[in-house]
């Protein structure tokens, strides 16, 4: 496994530093924060595709499965809730797909278009597999119906908190991603 991580980082890191001045460009629009999570996030995915490939397995304990997704989860409600002063928040939007349409008609930079889209699903995406491995039975109507409230409350404090615009875009990407999350399960992670 130790192999398996080295070559991991081997692999990541210098993807992530060649990628360094496209993720400062998004520190314009977002939390500084932003750059630890993708790089978490890309560093993790790179860790699953060479196990994935390798067929290697990951042993996890359920502490250490807890305490990573805590972690993250602060950063990322901190990239949710600490956003630069000057951008404009408190719109509401409750048309479904109008935010993406826009989003894909080329009216807004293409590396913010993708980073929102993108985000919107592959931020949330760990969420469902922490689902995953936590539930003996696993229910994707349970878990549909626990990230419909979860992504709501967050969207509902981004409003009231004057922090984010009130999007059902946004409900409906976060949960396509946790959804995804839930869907990786072949990955050959064992919690203990």
């Amino acid at each position: 496994m130790k192999k398996i991580i080295k070559l991991s980082l081997i692999y990541s890191q210098p993807l992530i530093i060649l990628l360094l001045p496209v993720w400062f460009e998004l520190t314009r629009y977002l939390h500084f924060m932003v750059i630890a999570i993708l790089w978490f996030c890309f560093s993790f995915f790179v860790l699953f595709c060479i196990c994935l490939i390798k067929d290697e397995k990951i042993i996890v304990s359920k502490r250490i499965l807890h305490l990573v997704l805590l972690l993250y989860s602060i950063g990322l409600l901190i990239l949710l809730f600490f956003r630069p002063q000057e951008q404009n928040y408190g719109a509401v939007n409750l048309i479904p797909f109008e935010t993406i349409q826009f989003y894909l008609s080329g009216q807004v930079d293409h590396l913010i278009a993708v980073y929102n889209l993108g985000a919107n699903i592959g931020l949330f995406l760990p969420y469902g597999l922490y689902y995953r491995y936590i539930k003996k039975k696993p229910s994707i109507i349970n878990l549909i119906l626990i990230a419909i409230g979860s992504v709501c409350l967050i969207e509902g404090l981004q409003y009231i908190s004057n922090r984010g615009s009130l999007d059902i875009d946004d409900l409906i990407l976060n949960v396509l991603g946790v959804c995804f999350g839930f869907l990786f399960h072949p990955l050959k992670l064992y919690v203990r």
